[in-house]
């Protein structure tokens, strides 16, 4: 169970404000007297000293059903995450040999298309009909199928490349998955992998969904990993690193004087404009996504690099 207050996420943003700033070494005076007098502030609006939060549960939401309701708009402009993260994805495609690639978690397709234009051959494989739908829609002449990512309808040793974005966080064991990618890619091959940052769980609200049957708001299970993680599921399957990025927040700071929303009615982005200074303090620049490029070993073949 998790207690979800518009103000305690507000105070955790100033502190996370004034702790980078003494270890960035640009917190003076007059910021971190700003800090304690903005988080007085913030403690005596009563809009926000009133305002009750939400008790949540994790793990009573499933990944399909958040996934449902994000597929409308899925891709509307403005999701930060993959604005960030799909040039440098795409970056690291336009440099690979074309041939036969697969679009694993394919969600609506973004990858998919762009594989496709580039000529390779292309599978796009999710669990989700309602992404799927809207991807069969925008490729009507590419193959898409349903399926887990543990259980990928392909054959051993069949594609050059295997694209996985932002999908990893909803799977509890790397290792399974990156075993199932290997085992489908052609030796020398390309595995192209996006997943929202480890600090990005640490800094964002987390957002309570829909009522669980006893009327807990509920929380989807997410699983952020230190890089290491990444590294020790690869390797040992003969995964060999040839690019890893980080994309940051770009420096795109709240206007000082930008008058607050009216207060959520849950934790959302929306309260960053309360306290807009910290806000940017805490999170311009930091890191929102990691994109790694691993090729699976071939000793008969010389590899390729970025």
């Amino acid at each position: 169970m998790t207690y979800l207050s518009p103000l305690g996420y507000l105070l955790g943003v100033e502190g996370a404000a004034l702790l980078r700033g003494f270890r960035e070494r640009s917190a003076d005076r007059a910021f971190v007297e700003a800090r304690i007098a903005e988080i007085r502030t913030l403690l005596d609006t009563p809009a926000l000293a009133h305002a009750e939060g939400e008790t949540a549960r994790e793990g009573t939401i499933s990944t399909a059903e958040v996934y449902r309701s994000w597929a409308p708009h899925y891709d509307s402009p403005g999701n930060q995450m993959i604005d960030l993260e799909q040039p440098v994805v795409r970056r690291i495609l336009d440099g690979l040999p074309v041939g036969t690639a697969l679009d694993a978690a394919c969600g609506t397709g973004r990858h998919t298309a762009h594989l496709h234009r580039l000529g390779h051959r292309v599978t796009g494989v999710d669990a989700s009909p309602e992404m799927l739908a809207l991807a069969r829609e925008r490729l009507p002449d590419v193959g898409f199928h349903q399926a887990d990512l543990h259980d990928l309808p392909l054959g051993d040793n069949t594609v050059e490349t295997v694209v996985c974005a932002l999908a990893l966080t909803h799977v509890p064991e790397l290792a399974p998955v990156l075993a199932e990618f290997a085992r489908v890619l052609r030796p020398g091959g390309h595995l192209v992998i996006s997943d929202a940052h480890l600090l990005v769980s640490y800094l964002r609200p987390t957002l309570p969904r829909q009522p669980d049957p006893e009327g807990h708001p509920t929380l989807l299970a997410e699983y952020h990993r230190p890089l290491s993680a990444y590294l020790a599921a690869a390797l040992p399957l003969g995964f060999q690193v040839r690019h890893c990025e980080e994309p940051r927040r770009p420096l795109r700071s709240l206007a000082p004087d930008t008058a607050p929303d009216p207060l959520p009615a849950h934790m959302s982005w929306d309260l960053l404009h309360w306290c807009p200074e910290a806000s940017a303090a805490a999170l311009d620049d930091s890191p929102v996504a990691v994109v790694w490029h691993f090729q699976l070993e071939d000793t008969g073949k010389n590899s390729t690099k970025d």
